[in-house]
């Protein structure tokens, strides 16, 4: 772990110059200074007017009226519709002036015909009678101009998260385009999008006290934010609420802006499990029982939706998100499907493989999958994780390719065992990076969805997870701190975006260790490497360099800030302290000592300061805009789901009245462990390389094979080594992060030895067949191996992956003196740093 904040900040620095990427889909062609040859698109406060065709889709339209507000936002004034230069903005086919200026050869129609969500961004000469030139936005359709015009306004300064998170507009007064031929190009994924689920209290309150509800002005913003993100797929908030139902003008407006509306996993054709409870037939959710009134119910919401674009979900689950029952088997399942489609059909006048359907393959329905149920090659197969980030399932590379493709739903936020995880953000860049590297390698690029809870906790994930849907192939492990020190310019500007980096980066980190919702006072170690005191410090390091900066902000910024980077560091660092103070409480009373008293009051004072920090970002944070945004429980758990109220720890008081580099690792009280990416050795075959992904994992980093979709040779190996003083029989533990048996449930080995010795063959995972596990939970999967060491010395440990996407974290050898702990030993010294080296 990087201890020093400079040091940091050096290593985000070399990374951002060294990574090679461009961390902005498309070039920068907006300038504050100008330049030779710019055009002046704000001048004097006054922006350049916008030439449109009226008969363009109303989405664009609407888009357009935004990008004008958008100048307002940044103080600038309507400027002359009869000026010289102008904005002219239109989508192919829809378009008089787009349609023209291909017909002149003005933009190159090449670029737009049969593209997908695709724009052009670049000035013209003459465009027109009476223009002497002309910004151009033109898109190959509605969403592609769509993106066009928000890539204008982010480059002139308005992040898309300008509501969601409060982040500033700074006003200009000028700013000009640098004239050139702009794009992102096309996604790489079709349907792109966020699950709002688990939105009680927080969301459905917060939306409820602003909009009145879950209706069209509250959705009216999140799609806004959602095509701002070059965004299009969504699935709606459904707990307790039906978007189709709760307002009518839900589902025309998203079609009308341009987001494709599809519904949960266990929502089938375009109908709320609510909507049931409302409108059904007053039968059993029941096929085998109801099959009627489930068709009758399933038509009519096809019918409500049919000119509109969805994807539609097939097939069924239990009611209310439970497993179906076991009666209910695969051939009733594939009847379903059958019948549903059948509906699809005789709704829309057309063949069912015209409307886009998925089937989710969410828990127990992998099942019926894997026992071989198969559906229609146009239907997407929707592949899940486990709900914690790890991929449950991929094709194999060499997979037949369907018509349909291949999808995966995600989790930033779960409700279920064995805890909830929806308070605030636990999700790594780097990981999720991981795992959808992973996805998209073996050919998922349909739908990527991903479930975002409340939506306002999650703002950096969800920008990263939709940036990487548009283009997987910009990220790689060595850019993803650029990416982070980017977004958190995007935000706040340049002169602090790199310490801000810093904080996103480390609280995410201490976050994805242990969920706050599953952090108590027995998660670490008390008294074993001082553990739980080395995280508290961690965390309240954090935090005052989290609050130095609030101090340094403008007032403007501020509120943003402390949305996105300072609530989530002060709320989780006072946490910690909460259950330290309880665990310090319980030690101490053990022992008849009196501090305890001491430690039962900070227990006191911690669990107050959470109400208080509760209080402050539903109340103070932008006057009172974020009402009920923070009402989740996140302390009191006993069981996966929420108590009623948060419950303070029990606490008890005590009566008073009563050298050189060969990185050799040094074993010391019976143990030797080592950072992944310190091994003193490493081969590589058939263009394998060994990848470290920085600050992946618990305590450092992180190192794999890359790329995943090489094939792996008995060649490709790491070694490291150790002095050994304890003779006798020891435990090897590779630490490996929770990457699940995505092969056909065949699992991922990798082969150990000791010395060029005989191997032993390790399967990380192929014992799962579904279940929520502990490993999972903790994030690590810890496989262990028994060795034999006749005499102290110096020993070589070579570990060979068999397959890809096995991912250490860290190697540990356990010669009898392994305390438990949560994050394990810290690193053993090496030979050359003691004073006195271990002889051989």
């Amino acid at each position: 772990m990087i201890r020093n904040k400079w040091m940091y900040a050096i290593v985000l620095l070399f990374m951002c110059i060294h990574s090679g990427a461009q961390h902005t889909a498309t070039p920068n062609f907006i300038n504050i200074q100008p330049k030779e040859g710019d055009i002046p698109l704000v001048s004097n406060s006054v922006a350049t007017a916008v030439l449109f065709d009226s008969h363009d889709h109303q989405g664009v339209l609407r888009a357009i009226k935004t990008l004008q507000e958008d100048f307002s936002r940044l103080g600038a004034s309507p400027g002359d519709v009869h000026a010289p230069h102008r904005i002219i903005i239109g989508t192919l086919g829809s378009s008089a002036y787009i349609d023209k200026l291909i017909a002149l050869k003005k933009i190159d129609g090449g670029e737009l015909f049969g593209a997908t969500e695709k724009f052009i961004i670049q000035h013209v000469a003459e465009p027109g009678e009476g223009i002497a030139s002309a910004i151009v936005i033109a898109g190959s359709d509605k969403r592609g101009t769509i993106y066009g015009i928000y890539e204008l306004s982010r480059q002139m300064g308005i992040s898309p998260w300008y509501y969601w998170a409060d982040v500033p507009v700074i006003k200009q007064a000028n700013l000009y385009f640098n004239p050139g031929i702009y794009t992102a190009g096309e996604p790489k994924v079709r349907y792109r999008g966020i699950f709002l689920n688990d939105e009680a209290p927080a969301l459905s309150g917060w939306s409820k006290a602003t909009f009145g509800g879950f209706n069209s002005q509250f959705y009216e913003k999140v799609f806004e934010l959602l095509l701002r993100l070059k965004a299009n797929f969504l699935w709606p908030a459904m707990w307790g609420s039906a978007f189709y139902d709760d307002d009518p003008a839900n589902g025309a407006l998203a079609d009308e802006m341009g987001i494709v509306i599809s519904t949960s996993h266990h929502e089938p054709m375009a109908r709320a499990q609510q909507e049931w409870k409302r409108h059904g037939n007053g039968g059993s959710w029941d096929y085998t029982n109801n099959s009627d009134g489930l068709r009758s119910f399933w038509r009519g919401g096809m019918e409500r939706t049919k000119n509109w674009e969805t994807v539609v979900t097939l097939a069924m689950r239990g009611d209310g998100d439970e497993p179906m029952s076991e009666e209910q088997d695969v051939k009733l399942l594939q009847q379903i499907v059958k019948d549903q489609r059948k509906i699809i059909a005789e709704v829309t006048g057309k063949k069912a493989e015209q409307k886009p359907q998925v089937w989710a393959l969410y828990k127990e329905v992998q099942d019926y999958y894997d026992k071989g149920m198969r559906v229609p090659e146009d239907v997407t197969l929707l592949f899940c994780d486990d709900n914690w980030g790890n991929v449950r399932k991929l094709p194999a590379l060499d997979a037949k390719p369907r018509k349909g493709g291949y999808g995966m739903y995600y989790h930033f936020d779960y409700v279920g065992a064995p805890r909830n995880s929806k308070w605030v953000n636990v999700s790594q860049i780097q990981r999720v990076w991981e795992q959808m590297n992973l996805t998209y390698r073996h050919g998922v690029n349909r739908i990527w969805v991903v479930n975002v809870g409340d939506l306002k906790p999650m703002e950096f994930p969800i920008s990263f997870f939709l940036d990487m849907a548009w283009d997987p192939d910009r990220f790689h492990a060595t850019n993803l701190l650029s990416y982070t020190k980017d977004w958190a310019e995007q935000q706040f500007g340049k002169a602090h975006a790199h310490e801000i980096a810093r904080l996103l980066d480390l609280y995410t980190k201490y976050n994805h260790r242990v969920t706050p919702e599953l952090l108590d006072h027995r998660t670490f170690s008390l008294n074993h490497y001082n553990e739980f005191q080395q995280v508290v410090d961690a965390y309240k390091d954090l935090l005052l360099d989290a609050m130095r900066l609030y101090n340094m902000l403008p007032d403007a910024q501020r509120d943003a800030y402390d949305q996105l980077v300072l609530f989530p560091i002060n709320a989780c660092a006072n946490l910690y302290e909460m259950y330290l103070a309880k665990a310090k409480n319980d030690w101490y009373y053990q022992q008849k000592d009196l501090r305890a008293n001491y430690w039962a009051d900070q227990v006191k004072l911690a669990f107050g300061r959470d109400s208080l920090l509760t209080d402050h970002f539903n109340n103070r944070i932008a006057g009172g805009k974020w009402k009920h945004m923070m009402d989740q429980v996140r302390i009191g758990y006993t069981s996966w789901n929420d108590p009623a109220r948060s419950i303070m720890p029990k606490i008890h008081y005590v009566d008073s009245t009563l050298h050189t580099r060969d990185k050799i690792f040094i074993e010391k009280d019976g143990v030797v462990a080592i950072e992944a990416m310190n091994f003193h050795d490493a081969k590589t075959s058939n263009g394998i390389v060994w990848t470290e992904i920085p600050n992946l994992g618990k305590t450092h980093s992180a190192v794999t094979t890359m790329p995943v979709t090489h094939k792996l040779g008995d060649d490709t190996y790491l070694e490291y080594k150790m002095a050994i003083s304890t003779i006798g029989e020891g435990k090897l533990m590779v630490l490996t992060s929770p990457t699940l048996n995505y092969n056909a449930n065949q699992g991922l080995r990798y082969a150990v030895s000791i010395n060029g010795g005989a191997e032993q063959v390790i399967n990380i995972n192929g014992h799962y067949r579904g279940e929520l596990g502990q490993w999972q939970a903790r994030r690590i999967i810890e496989n262990q191996s028994t060795h034999q060491f006749s005499q102290a010395g110096e020993y070589s440990v070579r570990i060979r992956p068999l397959e890809q996407g096995i991912v250490i974290q860290k190697i540990i050898l356990d010669m009898g003196g392994r305390k438990p702990s949560y994050l394990g030993p810290p690193e053993s010294k090496q030979k050359d740093t003691l004073l006195n080296p271990a002889k051989p």
